[in-house]
Protein backbone atom coordinates (compact mmCIF):
# COMPACT_ATOMS: atom_id res chain seq x y z
CA UNK A 1 0.00 0.00 0.00
CA UNK A 2 1.28 3.58 -1.13
CA UNK A 3 1.43 6.88 1.25
CA UNK A 4 -1.66 8.47 -0.87
CA UNK A 5 -3.93 4.98 -0.53
CA UNK A 6 -2.59 4.59 3.10
CA UNK A 7 -3.86 8.18 4.02
CA UNK A 8 -7.14 7.84 2.23
CA UNK A 9 -7.55 4.76 4.40
CA UNK A 10 -6.86 5.92 7.36
CA UNK A 11 -9.05 9.36 7.07
CA UNK A 12 -12.15 8.30 8.46
CA UNK A 13 -10.01 6.74 11.79
CA UNK A 14 -7.58 9.89 11.77
CA UNK A 15 -10.96 11.89 11.67
CA UNK A 16 -12.71 10.47 14.50
CA UNK A 17 -9.73 10.02 16.32
CA UNK A 18 -9.27 13.87 15.94
CA UNK A 19 -12.67 14.57 17.15
CA UNK A 20 -12.76 12.07 19.96
CA UNK A 21 -9.33 12.39 22.02
CA UNK A 22 -7.79 15.98 20.57
CA UNK A 23 -10.75 17.80 23.02
CA UNK A 24 -10.24 15.73 25.64
CA UNK A 25 -6.74 15.29 25.92
CA UNK A 26 -6.41 19.57 25.57
CA UNK A 27 -9.08 19.91 28.41
CA UNK A 28 -7.10 17.72 30.88
CA UNK A 29 -3.14 19.63 29.59
CA UNK A 30 -5.49 22.94 30.20
CA UNK A 31 -5.97 21.54 34.20
CA UNK A 32 -2.65 20.48 34.18
CA UNK A 33 -1.26 23.51 33.26
CA UNK A 34 -3.37 25.64 35.26
CA UNK A 35 -2.58 23.89 38.39
CA UNK A 36 1.32 24.63 37.43
CA UNK A 37 1.48 28.08 36.97
CA UNK A 38 -1.86 29.36 38.89
CA UNK A 39 1.12 30.08 41.49
CA UNK A 40 2.37 33.00 39.52
CA UNK A 41 -1.63 34.45 40.36
CA UNK A 42 -1.50 33.34 44.65
CA UNK A 43 2.03 34.99 44.51
CA UNK A 44 0.55 39.04 44.05
CA UNK A 45 -0.91 38.11 47.50
CA UNK A 46 0.61 34.83 48.60
CA UNK A 47 4.04 35.99 49.41
CA UNK A 48 2.75 39.61 51.38
CA UNK A 49 0.71 36.76 53.41
CA UNK A 50 3.34 34.41 54.08
CA UNK A 51 6.64 36.44 54.09
CA UNK A 52 8.01 35.20 50.97
CA UNK A 53 10.42 37.27 49.43
CA UNK A 54 11.14 37.19 45.34
CA UNK A 55 13.79 34.54 45.27
CA UNK A 56 12.22 32.44 47.69
CA UNK A 57 9.15 32.23 45.65
CA UNK A 58 11.30 31.68 42.51
CA UNK A 59 12.80 29.05 44.19
CA UNK A 60 9.63 26.96 45.46
CA UNK A 61 7.92 27.93 41.59
CA UNK A 62 11.02 26.31 40.15
CA UNK A 63 11.38 23.39 42.62
CA UNK A 64 8.11 21.56 41.19
CA UNK A 65 10.60 20.74 38.28
CA UNK A 66 13.20 19.06 40.62
CA UNK A 67 10.85 16.37 40.98
CA UNK A 68 9.35 16.69 37.83
CA UNK A 69 13.02 16.17 36.05
CA UNK A 70 13.46 12.36 38.27
CA UNK A 71 10.48 11.03 37.77
CA UNK A 72 9.71 12.04 33.83
CA UNK A 73 11.72 8.82 32.58
CA UNK A 74 9.98 6.43 34.35
CA UNK A 75 6.32 7.52 34.26
CA UNK A 76 6.69 7.64 30.25
CA UNK A 77 8.16 4.31 30.22
CA UNK A 78 5.59 2.81 32.42
CA UNK A 79 2.82 4.71 30.44
CA UNK A 80 4.53 2.92 27.61
CA UNK A 81 4.02 -0.80 29.07
CA UNK A 82 0.66 -0.76 31.05
CA UNK A 83 -0.88 1.58 28.73
CA UNK A 84 -2.23 5.31 28.51
CA UNK A 85 -5.85 4.76 30.16
CA UNK A 86 -4.64 3.65 33.77
CA UNK A 87 -1.47 5.62 33.72
CA UNK A 88 -2.82 9.16 32.98
CA UNK A 89 -5.51 8.88 34.91
CA UNK A 90 -3.33 7.50 37.97
CA UNK A 91 -1.31 11.44 37.27
CA UNK A 92 -4.35 13.46 37.15
CA UNK A 93 -5.86 12.00 40.53
CA UNK A 94 -2.63 12.46 42.59
CA UNK A 95 -1.80 15.89 40.79
CA UNK A 96 -5.17 17.04 41.57
CA UNK A 97 -4.88 16.41 45.12
CA UNK A 98 -1.60 17.80 45.64
CA UNK A 99 -2.72 21.25 43.71
CA UNK A 100 -5.51 21.48 46.27
CA UNK A 101 -3.28 20.79 48.95
CA UNK A 102 -1.32 23.90 48.41
CA UNK A 103 -3.98 25.85 50.38
CA UNK A 104 -3.26 24.26 53.23
CA UNK A 105 0.71 26.02 53.28
CA UNK A 106 1.56 28.06 56.45
CA UNK A 107 5.15 29.08 55.28
CA UNK A 108 8.11 28.68 52.89
CA UNK A 109 8.64 25.12 53.54
CA UNK A 110 5.35 24.32 53.04
CA UNK A 111 5.24 25.70 49.73
CA UNK A 112 9.00 23.92 48.66
CA UNK A 113 7.42 20.68 49.79
CA UNK A 114 4.38 20.93 47.98
CA UNK A 115 6.17 21.99 44.63
CA UNK A 116 8.28 19.47 44.83
CA UNK A 117 5.53 16.68 44.88
CA UNK A 118 3.80 18.51 42.30
CA UNK A 119 6.33 17.98 40.13
CA UNK A 120 6.41 14.15 41.14
CA UNK A 121 2.59 13.34 40.79
CA UNK A 122 2.66 15.31 36.86
CA UNK A 123 5.85 13.76 36.01
CA UNK A 124 5.21 11.83 32.81
CA UNK A 125 1.96 13.37 31.74
CA UNK A 126 3.00 16.17 28.91
CA UNK A 127 5.44 13.33 27.46
CA UNK A 128 3.09 10.66 28.06
CA UNK A 129 0.75 12.32 26.09
CA UNK A 130 3.12 13.54 23.09
CA UNK A 131 4.12 9.88 22.85
CA UNK A 132 0.19 9.07 22.97
CA UNK A 133 -0.35 10.78 19.91
CA UNK A 134 2.40 8.98 17.92
CA UNK A 135 -0.27 5.41 18.53
CA UNK A 136 -3.09 7.69 16.67
CA UNK A 137 -1.77 9.97 13.82
CA UNK A 138 0.42 10.20 11.06
CA UNK A 139 3.62 12.08 10.88
CA UNK A 140 2.71 13.98 7.95
CA UNK A 141 -0.47 15.68 10.44
CA UNK A 142 1.14 15.83 14.15
CA UNK A 143 2.57 19.32 13.86
CA UNK A 144 -0.95 20.32 13.98
CA UNK A 145 -2.29 17.40 15.90
CA UNK A 146 0.36 18.70 18.70
CA UNK A 147 -0.83 22.16 18.74
CA UNK A 148 -3.92 21.13 18.70
CA UNK A 149 -3.62 19.63 21.86
CA UNK A 150 -0.96 22.63 22.96
CA UNK A 151 -3.66 25.42 22.45
CA UNK A 152 -4.65 24.29 26.22
CA UNK A 153 -1.74 26.32 27.54
CA UNK A 154 -2.31 29.79 26.05
CA UNK A 155 -5.87 28.92 26.80
CA UNK A 156 -5.56 27.84 30.53
CA UNK A 157 -4.04 31.79 30.25
CA UNK A 158 -7.05 33.01 28.60
CA UNK A 159 -9.61 31.41 30.67
CA UNK A 160 -7.75 30.70 33.75
CA UNK A 161 -6.17 34.39 34.08
CA UNK A 162 -9.04 35.47 35.09
CA UNK A 163 -10.72 32.72 36.76
CA UNK A 164 -7.68 32.94 39.07
CA UNK A 165 -7.89 36.59 39.60
CA UNK A 166 -11.71 36.03 40.50
CA UNK A 167 -11.34 33.12 43.07
CA UNK A 168 -8.56 35.17 44.83
CA UNK A 169 -10.45 38.68 44.47
CA UNK A 170 -13.38 36.43 45.78
CA UNK A 171 -12.38 33.24 47.72
CA UNK A 172 -11.64 34.85 51.00
CA UNK A 173 -13.88 33.09 53.87
CA UNK A 174 -15.18 30.71 51.25
CA UNK A 175 -15.08 27.21 52.36
CA UNK A 176 -13.55 28.66 55.43
CA UNK A 177 -10.67 29.74 53.88
CA UNK A 178 -8.99 32.57 55.17
CA UNK A 179 -7.50 34.09 51.87
CA UNK A 180 -8.22 34.15 48.43
CA UNK A 181 -4.88 32.55 47.43
CA UNK A 182 -6.09 29.45 49.61
CA UNK A 183 -9.60 29.13 47.88
CA UNK A 184 -8.08 29.67 44.27
CA UNK A 185 -5.58 26.57 44.71
CA UNK A 186 -8.30 24.30 46.56
CA UNK A 187 -10.84 24.96 43.76
CA UNK A 188 -8.66 24.73 41.00
CA UNK A 189 -7.45 21.20 41.99
CA UNK A 190 -10.62 19.24 42.32
CA UNK A 191 -11.34 19.31 38.68
CA UNK A 192 -8.13 17.16 37.95
CA UNK A 193 -9.11 14.38 40.31
CA UNK A 194 -12.65 13.89 38.81
CA UNK A 195 -11.65 14.15 35.23
CA UNK A 196 -8.34 11.70 36.34
CA UNK A 197 -11.35 9.22 37.38
CA UNK A 198 -13.18 9.68 33.99
CA UNK A 199 -10.35 9.49 31.86
CA UNK A 200 -9.58 5.45 33.00
CA UNK A 201 -13.19 4.82 31.55
CA UNK A 202 -12.38 6.91 28.26
CA UNK A 203 -9.40 6.66 27.11
CA UNK A 204 -8.54 4.10 24.64
CA UNK A 205 -4.27 3.23 25.05
CA UNK A 206 -4.34 2.32 21.49
CA UNK A 207 -6.63 2.22 18.12
CA UNK A 208 -7.11 -1.46 18.71
CA UNK A 209 -9.20 -0.53 21.86
CA UNK A 210 -11.57 2.40 20.31
CA UNK A 211 -14.89 0.85 20.51
CA UNK A 212 -16.02 3.99 18.38
CA UNK A 213 -13.63 2.77 15.65
CA UNK A 214 -15.17 -0.08 13.32
CA UNK A 215 -13.11 -3.25 13.04
CA UNK A 216 -11.33 -1.95 9.92
CA UNK A 217 -10.71 1.21 10.78
CA UNK A 218 -8.75 -0.27 13.66
CA UNK A 219 -6.78 -2.25 11.66
CA UNK A 220 -6.87 0.00 9.24
CA UNK A 221 -4.96 3.19 11.48
CA UNK A 222 -2.77 0.63 13.54
CA UNK A 223 -0.78 -1.20 10.32
CA UNK A 224 -0.74 2.42 8.69
CA UNK A 225 1.09 3.50 11.79
CA UNK A 226 3.08 0.61 12.26
CA UNK A 227 4.22 0.38 8.89
CA UNK A 228 4.80 4.11 8.82
CA UNK A 229 7.29 4.02 11.95
CA UNK A 230 9.03 1.41 10.50
CA UNK A 231 9.84 3.40 6.54
CA UNK A 232 10.85 6.06 8.26
CA UNK A 233 12.49 5.52 11.49
CA UNK A 234 13.95 1.45 11.09
CA UNK A 235 14.15 -0.68 13.84
CA UNK A 236 12.77 0.43 17.90
CA UNK A 237 16.00 1.38 19.60
CA UNK A 238 16.16 0.79 23.44
CA UNK A 239 15.84 2.70 26.36
CA UNK A 240 19.65 2.64 26.84
CA UNK A 241 20.37 3.62 23.14
CA UNK A 242 17.54 6.65 23.01
CA UNK A 243 19.12 8.40 26.33
CA UNK A 244 22.48 8.39 25.04
CA UNK A 245 21.63 9.67 21.86
CA UNK A 246 23.59 13.23 20.65
CA UNK A 247 20.78 14.15 19.03
CA UNK A 248 18.37 13.48 22.30
CA UNK A 249 20.77 15.23 24.24
CA UNK A 250 20.70 18.29 21.62
CA UNK A 251 17.07 18.86 21.80
CA UNK A 252 17.01 18.59 25.38
CA UNK A 253 19.22 21.58 25.08
CA UNK A 254 16.86 23.13 22.39
CA UNK A 255 14.35 22.56 24.62
CA UNK A 256 15.57 23.76 27.50
CA UNK A 257 15.73 27.53 26.28
CA UNK A 258 12.05 27.17 24.52
CA UNK A 259 10.88 26.03 27.83
CA UNK A 260 12.75 28.92 29.71
CA UNK A 261 11.04 31.74 27.97
CA UNK A 262 7.52 29.89 29.07
CA UNK A 263 7.56 29.74 32.34
CA UNK A 264 9.07 32.74 32.91
CA UNK A 265 6.48 34.21 31.53
CA UNK A 266 4.08 31.84 33.06
CA UNK A 267 5.15 32.73 36.63
CA UNK A 268 6.72 36.26 36.48
CA UNK A 269 3.74 38.20 33.63
CA UNK A 270 1.31 38.93 36.21
CA UNK A 271 3.99 40.58 38.45
CA UNK A 272 5.66 42.91 35.68
CA UNK A 273 2.30 44.12 35.01
CA UNK A 274 1.77 44.74 38.70
CA UNK A 275 5.42 46.71 38.18
CA UNK A 276 3.56 49.32 35.48
CA UNK A 277 2.54 50.82 38.49
CA UNK A 278 5.85 52.10 39.56
CA UNK A 279 7.71 52.47 36.06
CA UNK A 280 4.22 53.71 34.17
CA UNK A 281 2.06 55.23 37.45
CA UNK A 282 -0.54 52.67 35.70
CA UNK A 283 -2.99 51.39 38.87
CA UNK A 284 -4.47 48.11 37.92
CA UNK A 285 -6.61 45.68 40.05
CA UNK A 286 -5.90 41.65 39.94
CA UNK A 287 -8.86 41.01 38.08
CA UNK A 288 -6.99 43.53 35.49
CA UNK A 289 -3.71 42.19 35.78
CA UNK A 290 -5.37 38.71 34.68
CA UNK A 291 -7.42 40.13 32.10
CA UNK A 292 -4.17 41.60 30.34
CA UNK A 293 -1.75 38.47 31.37
CA UNK A 294 -4.26 37.19 29.04
CA UNK A 295 -3.49 38.44 25.77
CA UNK A 296 -0.29 37.70 24.79
CA UNK A 297 -1.79 34.08 25.21
CA UNK A 298 -4.36 34.62 22.84
CA UNK A 299 -2.63 35.86 19.98
CA UNK A 300 -0.40 33.14 20.39
CA UNK A 301 -3.10 30.55 20.38
CA UNK A 302 -3.87 31.53 16.99
CA UNK A 303 -0.10 32.17 15.68
CA UNK A 304 1.11 28.13 16.86
CA UNK A 305 -1.88 26.52 14.96
CA UNK A 306 -1.49 28.36 11.66
CA UNK A 307 2.37 27.97 12.22
CA UNK A 308 2.02 24.36 12.51
CA UNK A 309 0.00 24.02 9.93
CA UNK A 310 2.70 25.62 7.54
CA UNK A 311 5.34 23.02 9.02
CA UNK A 312 2.81 19.95 8.15
CA UNK A 313 2.49 21.61 4.25
CA UNK A 314 5.91 22.37 3.92
CA UNK A 315 7.32 19.02 5.67
CA UNK A 316 10.25 21.48 6.80
CA UNK A 317 10.42 21.57 11.19
CA UNK A 318 13.75 22.59 12.14
CA UNK A 319 13.64 26.43 10.37
CA UNK A 320 9.98 26.15 11.95
CA UNK A 321 11.42 26.08 15.31
CA UNK A 322 14.82 28.45 14.89
CA UNK A 323 12.87 31.36 13.46
CA UNK A 324 9.99 31.74 15.94
CA UNK A 325 12.60 31.22 18.86
CA UNK A 326 15.06 34.17 17.68
CA UNK A 327 11.75 36.63 17.02
CA UNK A 328 11.14 36.14 20.94
CA UNK A 329 14.48 36.47 22.14
CA UNK A 330 14.86 39.77 19.90
CA UNK A 331 11.07 40.87 21.55
CA UNK A 332 11.77 39.96 25.39
CA UNK A 333 15.03 41.03 25.13
CA UNK A 334 13.80 44.83 24.19
CA UNK A 335 10.77 44.88 26.26
CA UNK A 336 11.12 46.28 29.54
CA UNK A 337 12.99 49.10 27.61
CA UNK A 338 10.21 50.71 26.08
CA UNK A 339 8.19 53.62 27.15
CA UNK A 340 5.09 52.51 27.62
CA UNK A 341 2.40 49.61 28.42
CA UNK A 342 1.42 48.89 25.47
CA UNK A 343 4.55 48.83 23.79
CA UNK A 344 6.07 46.51 26.75
CA UNK A 345 3.12 44.71 26.12
CA UNK A 346 3.41 44.33 22.60
CA UNK A 347 6.89 42.72 22.96
CA UNK A 348 5.97 40.90 25.33
CA UNK A 349 3.26 39.54 22.58
CA UNK A 350 5.39 38.66 20.29
CA UNK A 351 7.71 36.71 22.65
CA UNK A 352 5.11 34.40 23.51
CA UNK A 353 4.01 34.19 20.09
CA UNK A 354 7.78 32.83 19.56
CA UNK A 355 7.47 30.20 22.39
CA UNK A 356 3.99 28.75 21.75
CA UNK A 357 4.76 28.53 17.47
CA UNK A 358 8.29 27.00 18.04
CA UNK A 359 6.61 24.27 20.72
CA UNK A 360 4.10 22.25 18.53
CA UNK A 361 6.64 21.83 15.40
CA UNK A 362 10.01 21.14 18.20
CA UNK A 363 7.95 17.28 18.86
CA UNK A 364 8.40 16.55 15.29
CA UNK A 365 12.45 16.53 15.65
CA UNK A 366 12.34 13.63 18.30
CA UNK A 367 9.78 11.55 16.44
CA UNK A 368 11.59 11.28 13.25
CA UNK A 369 14.02 9.09 14.78
CA UNK A 370 12.69 7.36 17.60
CA UNK A 371 9.17 5.05 18.08
CA UNK A 372 8.22 2.31 20.77
CA UNK A 373 9.63 2.06 23.90
CA UNK A 374 12.65 4.31 22.92
CA UNK A 375 10.43 7.40 21.92
CA UNK A 376 9.25 7.05 25.42
CA UNK A 377 12.12 7.24 27.36
CA UNK A 378 14.07 9.77 24.79
CA UNK A 379 10.67 12.26 24.81
CA UNK A 380 10.87 11.86 28.77
CA UNK A 381 14.58 12.70 29.05
CA UNK A 382 13.81 15.47 26.48
CA UNK A 383 11.12 16.89 28.16
CA UNK A 384 12.91 16.42 32.43
CA UNK A 385 16.02 18.11 30.80
CA UNK A 386 13.70 21.01 28.84
CA UNK A 387 11.99 21.39 32.00
CA UNK A 388 14.61 22.26 34.16
CA UNK A 389 14.15 25.40 33.03
CA UNK A 390 11.26 25.35 34.76
CA UNK A 391 13.08 25.40 37.56
CA UNK A 392 16.44 27.53 36.46
CA UNK A 393 14.14 30.43 35.31
CA UNK A 394 11.83 31.45 37.74
CA UNK A 395 14.85 30.60 40.31
CA UNK A 396 17.28 33.32 38.71
CA UNK A 397 14.42 35.40 37.29
CA UNK A 398 13.65 36.32 41.13
CA UNK A 399 17.10 36.07 42.31
CA UNK A 400 18.46 38.91 39.73
CA UNK A 401 14.82 40.47 40.40
CA UNK A 402 15.82 40.93 44.24
CA UNK A 403 19.38 41.33 42.77
CA UNK A 404 18.52 44.83 40.56
CA UNK A 405 15.45 45.96 41.49
CA UNK A 406 13.91 45.44 38.10
CA UNK A 407 12.79 42.15 36.07
CA UNK A 408 15.19 43.65 32.89
CA UNK A 409 18.14 41.03 33.90
CA UNK A 410 15.83 38.33 33.67
CA UNK A 411 14.29 39.25 31.01
CA UNK A 412 17.79 38.92 29.06
CA UNK A 413 18.27 35.66 30.43
CA UNK A 414 15.02 34.85 28.55
CA UNK A 415 16.46 36.14 25.72
CA UNK A 416 19.90 34.57 25.62
CA UNK A 417 18.22 30.96 26.19
CA UNK A 418 16.09 31.03 23.66
CA UNK A 419 18.62 32.15 21.14
CA UNK A 420 20.89 29.39 22.13
CA UNK A 421 17.55 27.19 21.55
CA UNK A 422 17.41 28.82 18.02
CA UNK A 423 20.98 28.35 16.89
CA UNK A 424 20.90 24.12 18.00
CA UNK A 425 17.89 23.99 16.23
CA UNK A 426 19.41 25.02 12.90
CA UNK A 427 21.81 22.66 13.11
CA UNK A 428 19.02 19.91 12.70
CA UNK A 429 18.68 21.33 9.14
CA UNK A 430 21.76 19.68 7.82
CA UNK A 431 21.44 16.19 8.99
CA UNK A 432 19.20 13.64 6.85
CA UNK A 433 16.63 15.70 5.06
CA UNK A 434 14.35 12.58 5.30
CA UNK A 435 14.34 11.63 8.61
CA UNK A 436 14.10 15.16 9.67
CA UNK A 437 10.79 15.86 7.86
Amino acid sequence: MDEQTAEVSTAPAVRKAMIRLVPLLGLLYLLNYLDRVNVGFAALTMNADLGISSAAYGLGAGLFFVGYFFFEVPSNVILHKVGARIWIARIMVTWGIVASATAFIQGEIGFYIVRVLLGIAEAGFFPGIILYLTYWFPRKQRAKIVALFFLAVPLSSVIGSPVSSLLIKHGDGALGFDAGWRFMFFAEGVPSILLGVAVFFLLPSKPKDAKWLTPGERTALQSAIDAEDTREVGKEVSTRSALTDPRVLALSAVYFGIIFGLYVLAFFLPQVIKGFQQQFQTDYSIVEIGLITAIPYAVAAVAMVLWARHSDRTGERAGHVAIPAFVGAIAIAVALYLGSPLWVMIAVTICAVGVFTAIPVFWQLPNAFLTGVGAAAGIGLINSFGNLSGFVGPYLTGWLQGLTGSFRAGMWAVAFFMAMAGFIALSFRHKDKRAIK
